[in-house]
């Protein structure tokens, strides 16, 4: 029997070419894509989900209450983790986690590399294989550090690097460790990134702050005991809580901070590791959300959905070539269930075809797909027994429910109403039109969505942050030598280049540069019986110049000062901060015994990436604080020739680091990676949506042309015109695209408008991008029907009258 099947579903596919290339061709496209999507969504989901204790370790964040609300914090003091092993009960094991570049050498050899500074226990909660030496407790000695086996192939090459000493740079000075193992490189789905790991008491900041509690600059990760509960967490951090930050609970009642539903003005929680890498911190709060991913795995439905509604309607639509095969196989004996098996089989023959060609399309693409949509996912990641079985179960499912409604029509046809070759399958039009208006509500909804996206981003890429992002190029100051005077004397080598307009130097970069490095630094200081909290950046000279801020009260710093090294300059968000009228009359107060006056303020700049407000921000000068990052602006003309010039001078000053100029736009729109990827993504999704619906919306032209033609010689007989009948053929289509529209417009802005809440600087969100994606919807419908149905209205009224 199965090979009856096949031979006779083999012989339709054949038969009718147009119907099974389209359809092939439909189902492939969305198959491939829906397996490319799904790799990509299930890998974002993927993320820490690779340790074998990742169900029981958690991230400690701290919730402080002040006079603006909630504000949540990663960062931690260094004497936090010995009290929480101490005192809470239930830890089993924890680490404090610091991740920051260190200049590590071997022999001849200076690499600049991502370190991560831990305790002991990190490598026995985290799951990171080790390939050579110790496999338990690599980190058990203070000198012991344990590298990746790339870290191992650039610093040792072939030669074993195990037991092997290398330096590190700590304070200016290179200290020796000890290589105790080699890692396997990060998984691209982790979290916890680094080249070489340290032991946390080895950091430069440790032994000034180890016994500190207002110094707050490191994660701490916990993994609780076997039945721990995490809700516990909370209540038993509060005794010590108490004791060692009772003066910091005391301002916040000082300053009329409200406390939050159980009474507390500060508290610490537990975030579960998988969690991590969805969080975002709002709004007081630490809100987890996977709906990037899942937005991904949506497409992917919604494109398969579209491919399978068009074989719904392409089967319908040529259902009327079979009517008289079903009424011979019923006259003959054949059972409604064995037409039912038949229909379905051909119906999984077609979709097995298309599923092989989708995977080789998938196949194919991936390297593209990797590249468009920044992303390390991998066949390996489904390949899976798991992922194989139900991705199989899926597409049975999908050709039993997709294939079996055409195969229930048409086995359901009586004997007497086939013979004859008329359909009149009750429902079959409502159904028909509720899946077109489905097909182009999904399209409305992803153009839409494309729309808006890319307006955002042009937006984004386009808007005054304040500062030039055009002409200045910023690079990492690695190296060993004096972050200062390796200023200085870039500035000597470049005096003579007259296309070298300033040069400059910060403690921190604007966006992302080519090192992928980011840091936040912020304090907090009584002023005026209050207390009043500022991000901070440590600058050289020329900085407010060089980027060319606006000073809008004061003065700028200004090397014929002496005393400008103990004063600050602040900006407008800042200046609010202080509440006085003159903030020139202002200072901040760093210790006890230092306070640092006003001298200057400059217009608000976006510091941060556009999804975040304008905050407070202070800007030293202090030639003791280290500098880690140079900016040089250099003129309009020649700035290829400008780049090149301050590699040069760069490889003379520092020859053993590698340089990582970009300019400052280049920065800029890599913070904005995240929204490249879901307008490209999303773009994709409606041009394919699109695409997938005008093959559906022809096949629904062709059934409504097979099933009106007589109307249409009748209508010709008597008179009509061929723009009428055009008319009449086309109306039926657009006012089912016009509900599409009235549905789906609604969806998508609120969607959309809540999307828009994540950012501060916005787009304004009007009926203009709705109208265009509803024009666009409409005029590729016309497009796609407006051929067929005119050419119905020019055939001769005779060919298509002479059976009556």
């Amino acid at each position: 029997m199965i090979k009856n099947h096949f031979k006779i579903a083999w012989r339709n596919l054949i038969k009718n070419k147009t119907f099974s290339l389209l359809n092939i061709i439909g189902l492939s496209v969305a198959f491939g894509t829906a397996i490319l999507l799904s790799m990509a969504g299930f890998f974002d989901l993927s993320y820490d989900t690779f340790h074998k204790n990742a169900d029981t370790i958690y991230q400690v964040y701290s919730v402080k209450q002040s006079t603006k609300g909630p504000q949540p914090s990663e960062s931690h003091p260094a004497p936090l983790v010995e009290a929480i092993k101490n005192e809470v009960p239930g830890i089993e094991k924890a680490t404090r986690y610091l991740q920051e570049e260190t200049i590590v050498s071997f022999k001849e050899k200076e690499i600049n590399m991502d370190a991560v500074w831990v305790d002991k226990d990190f490598f026995n909660m985290f799951t990171f294989p080790s390939i050579k030496g110790k496999v338990k407790n690599p980190l058990e000695q203070l000198a012991a550090v344990v590298i990746t086996e790339d870290t191992a192939n650039r610093l040792f090459g072939t030669v074993e690097a195990v037991g092997k000493t290398v330096q590190l740079l700590i304070n200016g000075k290179d200290q020796p460790f000890t290589v105790s193992a080699v890692v396997a490189d990060n998984l691209p789905q982790s979290t916890l990134e680094f080249e070489i790991a340290v032991r946390f008491e080895k950091h430069r900041d440790y032994q000034r702050n180890k016994d500190i509690w207002g110094a707050k600059y490191h994660n701490v990760y916990v993994q609780l005991a076997d039945g721990a509960n995490p809700q516990l967490f909370e209540e038993a951090t509060r005794s010590f809580i108490a004791i060692n930050l009772k003066e910091q609970l005391e301002n916040a009642k000082r300053d009329g901070a409200r406390p939050n539903s159980d009474g507390q003005f500060f508290k610490l929680e537990l975030l579960p590791l998988k969690d991590v890498h969805f969080t975002i911190y709002r709004n007081g709060n630490a809100e987890v959300s996977r709906a990037r991913p899942y937005l991904v795995l949506g497409i992917a439905l919604l494109i398969l959905f579209i491919a399978c509604v068009n074989f719904i309607n392409m089967s319908i639509a040529k259902s009327g070539q079979r009517l008289k095969e079903i009424g011979m196989r019923k006259t003959l004996g054949a059972k409604r269930k064995q037409l039912f098996l038949q229909f379905w089989f051909e119906s999984l023959f077609l979709f097995s075809i298309s599923l092989v060609f989708g995977t080789i399309l998938s196949l194919l693409l991936i390297d593209e797909f990797k590249t468009v949509f920044q992303t390390n996912v991998s066949f390996d990641l489904i390949l899976s027994t798991t992922y194989i079985l139900g991705f199989l179960v899926a597409v049975l499912l999908i050709t039993l429910f997709v294939g079996g409604y055409p195969a229930f029509l048409l086995s359901k046809l009586g004997t007497l109403q086939s013979l004859k070759g008329k359909v009149d399958i009750s429902g079959k039009n409502s159904v028909r039109d509720v899946l077109m208006i489905l097909q182009f509500g999904i399209a409305i909804l992803l153009i839409s969505g494309t729309l808006v996206l890319r307006s955002q981003l042009e937006f984004m890429r386009e808007k005054d942050l304040g500062f030039n992002k055009k002409y200045v190029l910023s690079f990492p100051l690695d190296g060993k030598m004096d972050s200062h005077k390796a200023v200085e004397l870039l500035r000597n080598e470049l005096a003579s280049n007259p296309d070298i307009l300033e040069i400059t130097a910060a403690d921190n970069n604007l966006g992302y540069g080519k090192d992928g490095s980011v840091s936040k630094s912020m304090m907090g200081f009584e002023y005026k019986n209050r207390v009043v909290n500022t991000n901070t950046l440590v600058v050289d000279y020329d900085y407010v110049e060089t980027l060319d801020l606006e000073i809008v009260a004061g003065r700028n710093f200004n090397k014929g000062f002496a005393k400008d090294s103990l004063s600050v300059v602040i900006n407008e968000s800042m200046a609010k901060e202080f509440g006085e009228e003159d903030p020139l009359i202002a200072h901040v107060n760093v210790t006890d015994s230092i306070s640092y006056p006003v001298i200057g303020v400059v217009k608000d700049y976006n510091f941060e990436n556009l999804d975040k407000t304008i905050e407070p921000m202070t800007i030293f000068l202090r030639p003791d604080w280290g500098l880690y990052y140079a900016y040089v602006k250099v003129s309009s003309s020649n700035m290829s020739k400008s780049y090149d010039a301050i590699e040069k001078a760069w490889a003379k000053i520092e020859p053993n680091a590698t340089f990582l100029g970009s300019f400052l736009d280049e920065n800029i729109n890599r913070t904005f990676r995240k929204e490249e990827r879901m307008t490209t993504m999303i773009t994709s999704g409606s041009i394919l949506a699109i695409a997938l619906s005008c093959i559906g919306l022809f096949a629904i032209s062709l059934l409504i042309v097979n099933e009106r033609t007589k109307e249409i010689g009748v209508r010709k007989v008597i008179g009509a015109s061929v723009t009428n009948i055009t008319i009449l053929l086309t109306k039926d289509f657009l006012k089912l695209v016009g509900i599409s529209f009235l549905i789906a417009s609604p969806v998508a802005w609120y969607f959309i408008k809540s999307w828009l809440q994540n950012y501060p600087f916005k787009i304004d969100l009007n009926l203009t991008f709705f109208l265009v994606a509803g024009l666009l919807a409409t005029g590729i419908a016309l497009l796609t029907v407006g051929g067929k149905t005119i050419k119905a209205a020019m055939q001769n009224p005779v060919k298509s009258l002479r059976t009556e």
